[in-house]
């Protein structure tokens, strides 16, 4: 039955996160949103109520192992979801579509709050103000301020490729706007927008209450559940987008989806930190998630790398930035099974 109910949750986060990116895209073109915003913020944000949710749940719950797995523990698992994605890019490699630096400077900053939380657990989480962290603190108040300069930046960026892909993102975004959804007038398009992400806050919650009974039922650590399987079902509404925004071309998009995703998922360390009122919740870091963390910097540099290099090249539909990352995923998961 639990298995049964889980399985029930994790159909609809991905349904719900399926249909999603069509109503982003179309949201996009009429409210003239840059798609790397648009990926950024809004559908990293309806693609990240599973773990707003869970994470929220648990911590309240005062499970500091559950919440802090299912928010670092999926941070390589997106990147390989992109990964998987770019097989489906047509004729290059996905990190040579984008025509604006915004999706290397969002890289840059997930780079930055990474070596943060990796700085704040060497030191160790010692000072707190009302019970609060001060490194989980500071993840917030930099995702903040990071916000506002990638948003400056998008509408400011001074780089211009020199060479794009013959065909994809950068020549649909010069095309005339074409609606995908002619028949539905904005009020109708952004309350289906709303339904969806409200059946993926109910699935998320599903999910969440499933995965502590899988894991009494099966006797593993909730930290090891939140690493793998919980991290795993509420990636899901992240790899029904992005594989859907690589379809329609929105390249741009999906990979800002991804960086959004686990930008977000520093952040709400912070809000978890408040809802656990059992002491600093980076404090109970399980030693585990060291190996997510640093996994998890290890393909945003090499995503960073792509971005940058703009190569085309692709072996069986991947770029060799995706081959890579996908190497450091499959590693990283023997190692885990290594170390649980």
């Amino acid at each position: 039955m639990t298995l049964a109910l889980f399985a029930l949750a994790a159909a609809g986060v991905w349904f719900s996160g399926g249909r999603l990116v069509a109503y982003a895209d179309e949201i996009a073109d009429r409210m003239r949103i840059g798609r790397a915003m648009m990926g950024l913020v809004f559908l990293a944000t309806a693609t990240s109520l599973p773990e707003i949710v869970t994470t929220a749940l648990a911590a309240g719950g005062g499970d500091a192992h559950l919440a802090l797995g299912n928010l670092l523990g999926g941070v390589t698992l997106q990147f390989a979801i992109l990964a998987l994605a770019d097989g489906f890019a047509r004729g290059a490699a996905i990190t040579s579509y984008p025509r604006k630096t915004t999706t290397v400077l969002e890289g840059v900053a997930l780079a930055f709050l990474l070596a943060l939380l990796l700085a704040v657990l060497l030191i160790g989480e010692t000072f707190t103000v009302l019970n609060v962290g001060i490194g989980a603190t500071l993840l917030g108040i930099c995702y903040l301020a990071t916000f506002g300069l990638l948003r400056s930046h998008d509408e400011n960026d001074p780089w211009t490729p020199v060479h794009v892909p013959e065909s994809g993102e950068a020549a649909d975004e010069e095309s005339p706007f074409v609606s995908s959804f002619p028949d539905l007038g904005a009020g109708a398009l952004n309350l289906r927008f709303a339904l969806l992400t409200a059946a993926i806050l109910v699935s998320g919650a599903l999910s969440v209450l499933m995965s502590e009974r899988i894991a009494e039922q099966t006797g593993l650590g909730t930290g090891l559940v939140g690493v793998t399987l919980l991290a795993a079902v509420t990636s899901l509404p992240e790899l029904s987008t992005t594989v859907a925004a690589v379809r329609i071309r929105a390249y741009t998009m999906a990979i800002s989806n991804i960086f959004g995703s686990n930008l977000l998922m520093l952040a709400l360390v912070w809000p978890a930190d408040i809802l656990y009122r059992k002491g600093p919740i980076l404090a109970e870091f399980n030693p585990v998630l060291d190996l997510a963390l640093v996994s998890g910097l290890i393909v945003t540099i090499i995503y960073i790398a792509g971005l940058l290099v703009r190569s085309r090249r692709s072996i069986w539909g991947f770029g060799h930035d995706s081959i890579a990352v996908l190497g450091v995923f499959a590693f990283t998961l023997v190692l885990y099974w290594v170390r649980r």
